[in-house]
């Protein structure tokens, strides 16, 4: 089965980026990316910050409505950090998936505006979730050279890496921790030069993380270079 772009098919749902402008209700965002196989065709779609279902929907029912030919559509919903290119579904902060007649159960109730059914999965923390989490303050990063806080959605916990002025060796400290402000791990990576950057192992497997431009990339060993996750600072 070949997975394509189809290029006439972007530049088609593209018009809808300018035409979402024009309805206020509409949250704005914008295509990335557009991926196209035998079975189904799925939007990268990116947004600003965390939204709630009801704006989910909205996006969605817009993209649906100015797409009629897509008969087997799906929505992955990008937040800023977030990569088109990656090795799973948390990925990502949410997904729709539209139903065909001899998909759709009783159970799915979930219509877009124009009674289409959809299923919808939000795999990120709320907006709510996100702050409080990024609002925490352990003593360990005091008077320490913070390089971010970065909310990870796959494991709920916020991500905080530092470094500490007074260490001669200049080494990276990363921190985790729950929702209730404990520490869940603690690491020392190692660092390894790349490509003129710099990546650092965070245990023994291999698996490593990137820091460029306050977004933090997480990569296992054997992921061929593709990240498992990618996360913007402060979001």
């Amino acid at each position: 089965m070949k997975i394509f772009i189809n290029a006439a098919l972007l530049v088609g749902l593209g018009l809808v980026i300018s035409c979402s402008k024009k309805h206020q209700n509409v949250p704005h965002y914008t295509i990335s990316k557009i991926f196209k196989t035998d079975t189904l065709t799925t939007v990268d779609v990116h947004i600003a910050n965390r939204l709630p279902a009801a704006q989910l929907m909205l996006i969605a029912g817009k993209l649906k409505a100015d797409s009629a030919k897509i008969t087997n559509l799906a929505i992955h919903y990008l937040l800023p950090g977030n990569t088109d290119i990656s090795a799973g579904d948390h990925s990502f902060y949410a997904a729709v998936r539209y139903l065909k007649d001899n998909e759709a159960k009783q159970t799915d109730s979930l219509k877009d505006d124009n009674g289409n059914p959809v299923r919808l999965t939000v795999f990120g923390l709320d907006s709510a979730k996100a702050q409080a989490l990024l609002a925490l303050q352990p003593d360990v990063i005091a008077g320490k050279n913070v390089l971010g806080k970065f909310v990870d959605d796959y494991a709920k916990t916020l991500i905080i890496p530092f470094k500490d002025p007074t260490d001669k060796k200049g080494e990276l400290f990363v921190i985790e921790l729950n929702a209730m402000g404990n520490i869940v791990s603690s690491t020392v990576p190692q660092k390894e030069a790349e490509d003129g950057g710099e990546k650092w192992l965070v245990d023994k497997n291999g698996d490593y993380i990137t820091i460029r431009d306050s977004v933090l990339a997480q990569y296992p060993y054997n992921g061929l270079g593709l990240p498992f996750n990618s996360i913007k600072s402060g979001i």
